[in-house]
């Protein structure tokens, strides 16, 4: 980022939180720091609305994308995933590498969570609860193609149109793999995971009614 940019985003952020901002020169001058190393923190809290569920403002929303290519097996009922595509609106991508971490990142928890995670139980103790047990993606599992893409609307609260995209990529991640296992066998699955076991059991309750 250029000096003028930086400057201009730091103006942008302390009109945001109605703070006043001074220059570092300034604030270093009025310290005695006799070597030690100053530094400080920040937060902003947005005033409760009564008017808002919850009393908490909704400051922005965060659109999110994905779309998926899936085989299914329909004597085994494994869904083998080719291609996962995966987006999220960042309003203005400030540092592009995080926004696009956090959207892959948290759509590939998605996908663990729709195709293989779930606790276990045998009576009222679980029985998977182990790092041994419990079932997680195996690189071997992941899709062949995983693509992912920020979009930079500009609509956001913060400088440039920003806003928050933290683990938005999780957002339609199962909906897409549930919508990809009907369009290939006719059949809709709306439990998760998706395992082979829930795959058969919703092709012979087709089958049944044929």
């Amino acid at each position: 980022m250029e000096g003028n940019e930086l400057l201009m985003t730091q103006e942008l952020i302390a009109n945001m939180l109605g703070v006043r901002r001074e220059g570092v020169t300034e604030a270093a001058g009025k310290l005695q720091t006799d070597g030690l190393i100053q530094y400080s923190r920040g937060h902003i809290k947005v005033p409760n609305d009564p008017k808002a569920p919850l009393g908490a403002v909704n400051l922005f929303w965060i659109p999110s994308w994905a779309g998926a290519e899936i085989e299914v097996d329909r004597e085994t009922g494994k869904v083998r995933v080719l291609r996962l595509v995966v987006g999220a609106d960042a309003g203005r991508a400030i540092n592009a590498a995080a926004c696009r971490g956090q959207i892959e990142g948290a759509a590939l928890q998605a996908y663990g969570q729709s195709l293989f995670e779930q606790v276990c139980y045998d009576g009222a103790e679980p029985a998977n609860a182990t790092p041994l047990r419990y079932r997680v993606p195996l690189a071997s599992d992941l899709p062949e193609h995983f693509e992912s893409f920020t979009a930079e609307e500009g609509h956001g609260p913060g400088p440039f149109g920003a806003k928050g995209i933290g683990e938005s990529g999780m957002l339609g991640v199962a909906s897409a793999l549930a919508n990809a296992i009907e369009d290939a066998i006719g059949v809709r699955i709306t439990e998760m995971p998706f395992t082979p076991e829930r795959v058969l059991a919703a092709l012979d309750a087709q089958s049944s009614e044929l």
